[in-house]
């Protein structure tokens, strides 16, 4: 008896409550309706609005819209908008032909006098569908046109320019943004054992956002042991082994050069590969003003997308040589009596090595840098540290 008193109640309460909840929407459409209706006829209407928040809604949606678009493009229509680019290059006339579109950029700073390096290091990553970009330093470019690729790579030249420099005001995120890895090299660098491809797979399936590929120690010049190739590993993230200036490597420590914890030296400048979301980050970093990039890698680690003892490291599987040649050509002054070695013009009168004048420039720059990042710290209230 108890259950069948209950069951019209239930019914009723259920009936009135979908009652009361048609007549709302109904009501606040016919509410929106009138007042908008009222608006057109009576200007004075427009506070009545005001006060149920239509206007400043209508306002804030058009507002919305407006900040969505890219800076400058505001009188646009958004269906014609490119936000990005890339370095496809197109034909005169006519359509480009179908093809695989490239996923990765090769970019390095190069000479003439390193022609014999160079040449097997862009047939390596042209075979690999890679988009090959050189930047002269020497500013020579018609010597080039000896090669059967010249013509599939995109020529950049400015005199006496840093690879750095050229990245900065070529490279922006927007045009690269296509290419899930941009890879940024020096120019003397061995490839014989080096695949892109497989370098790819490797860094895509381990995560790592910065990297670069390890260093053959029977060949190649060896600065910092974290570079040095591992044989019974595919990555590291950090060094076990004793360093320079006895520095020893265990699994307790945490400070450079042993571990990326402060990113100090985690990579080298002179190879490293940076995803398309890592190297939005370092374009913003790179000064103006300076040029060897030194400071630029101690703080890499900011860029890392994350955790940066995680996605950040060396890759052992796919190596390369590091020949050590110099590069970077120095101002010939007139009258000077001089000594070309490599891509250095050698002083005589001065008794000056330009290698040790760019590594003193280095040192200045590292310096400026470290004071400028203290200084944006400091005055950037709502900067914080992750990794403090």
């Amino acid at each position: 008896m108890k259950s069948r008193d209950c069951i019209p109640l239930v019914t009723e309460r259920k009936s009135c409550s979908s009652c009361l909840c048609s007549l709302i929407p109904a009501t606040a459409l016919l509410c929106i309706v009138y007042f908008l209706g009222s608006s057109y006829v009576a200007p004075a209407n427009k506070e009545k609005l005001s006060m149920w928040g239509v206007t400043d809604f209508l306002q804030s949606s058009n507002k919305c819209k407006s900040q969505c678009k890219p800076l400058g493009s505001e009188p646009l229509p958004e269906g014609i908008i490119t936000n990005t680019s890339n370095l496809q290059m197109r034909p005169l006339w006519g359509f480009p032909k179908k093809e695989k579109v490239s996923t990765s950029l090769f970019a390095v700073a190069v000479g003439i006098k390193q022609k014999d390096i160079v040449h097997k290091m862009v047939k390596k990553f042209l075979s690999s569908g890679f988009v090959v970009m050189l930047f002269h330093y020497d500013g020579i470019v018609d010597e080039w046109k000896d090669f059967a690729w010249s013509d599939q790579v995109i020529h950049v030249s400015a005199r006496n320019q840093t690879k750095w420099w050229f990245a900065k005001r070529f490279l922006h995120p927007g045009i690269v943004w296509e290419y899930s890895y941009i890879f940024l090299w020096d120019e003397d660098l061995g490839v014989e054992d080096f695949h892109p491809k497989k370098y790819v797979s490797i860094v895509e399936r381990e995560g790592l956002e910065i990297s670069q590929p390890a260093l053959d120690t029977a060949k190649s010049e060896v600065h910092h042991q974290i570079t040095a190739r591992g044989r019974k590993s595919i990555v590291h993230r950090r060094t076990f082994k004793h360093g320079v200036n006895r520095t020893s490597c265990d699994g307790h420590s945490k400070a450079p050069p042993c571990t990326g914890r402060e990113c100090y030296r985690w990579i080298e400048m002179m190879a490293p590969v940076f995803s398309r979301a890592a190297w939005r980050c370092v374009w913003y970093m790179i000064q103006n003003d300076l040029i060897h990039a030194w400071g630029l890698d101690m703080q890499l680690g900011y860029c890392a997308q994350g955790d940066r003892t995680k996605n950040i490291g060396v890759v052992d599987a796919e190596y390369i040589v590091h020949y050590n040649r110099p590069t970077l050509g120095s101002t010939v002054e007139k009258n000077h009596s001089t000594l070309q070695g490599g891509n250095k013009t050698y002083s005589h009168r001065r008794g000056k090595d330009p290698r040790v004048e760019v590594r003193r420039q280095s040192y200045i720059e590292l310096d400026i840098f470290r004071k400028r990042w203290e200084k944006a710290v400091k005055n950037d209230k709502c900067w914080a540290d992750p990794y403090q």
